[in-house]
C-alpha cells in the first residue's frame, strides 16, 4: 500500500539544511528512523482514510492528523544525510540518489513546504469535525505526499 511510505515529503523539507544538521547515529540508524517516521505517517493516513470511507470518528481523525502534523514539523529531514541513499534500515531504502544531487534543493524545498502546509492544515480541519472538509484536505495532503514520491522515491519492490 502506498500509505506505508507517505512521509517522504515530510522529511524533504529539512533536507535542504542537512549540511547544518548535527549527524546522530550511523547511516543505517538514520534510514531505520526515517522509515519508522514514514510508517507512522502511513498508519495515520490510513486511519484518516478509514474514517472518511467508513464510520467517521472525529477523535480518531484528530489523533491521526495531529500525529502527521507533529512529524511534519519534527525536523526529521535531517535524517536524509549524504550516504543514506543506499543501505538498509528495517529494509532497503527506497530513496532515489537524485534527492542528494546538487540542484535538487529548490525542488526539495518546494515539495517539503507544500507537505508541511497541508499537514498543518489537516490538523486544523480535523479539529472542526467536518467530515466533508477532512475528505477534501486529505486529498490535498495526499497530493503533497505524491509530489515528493514522484521526484525522490523509488517504487517499492514487492
Amino acid at each position: 500500500m502506498k500509505l506505508k511510505s507517505i512521509v517522504a515529503a515530510t522529511l524533504a523539507f529539512g533536507i535542504t539544511s542537512t549540511a547544518l544538521a548535527q549527524v546522530i547515529g550511523k547511516a543505517e540508524d538514520q534510514i531505520r528512523w526515517r522509515q519508522s517516521v514514514m510508517q507512522t505517517v502511513g498508519w495515520s493516513m490510513g486511519r484518516i482514510k478509514a474514517n472518511i470511507e467508513g464510520t467517521y470518528n472525529k477523535d480518531q481523525v484528530i489523533q491521526a492528523a495531529n500525529t502527521i502534523q507533529a512529524l511534519a514539523n519534527s525536523g526529521s529531514g535531517g535524517l536524509f544525510q549524504p550516504g543514506t541513499d543506499t543501505g538498509k534500515g528495517w529494509r532497503e531504502t527506497n530513496v532515489k540518489p537524485e534527492l542528494f544531487a546538487s540542484g535538487s534543493a529548490a525542488k526539495l524545498k518546494e515539495v517539503g513546504m507544500a507537505y508541511n502546509k497541508e499537514a498543518n492544515e489537516m490538523a486544523k480541519v480535523a479539529a472542526t469535525g467536518d467530515a466533508a472538509a477532512v475528505k477534501v484536505q486529505f486529498g490535498n495532503l495526499g497530493k503533497s505526499c505524491k509530489g515528493c514520491h514522484d521526484e525522490f522515491r523509488k517504487e517499492e519492490k514487492k
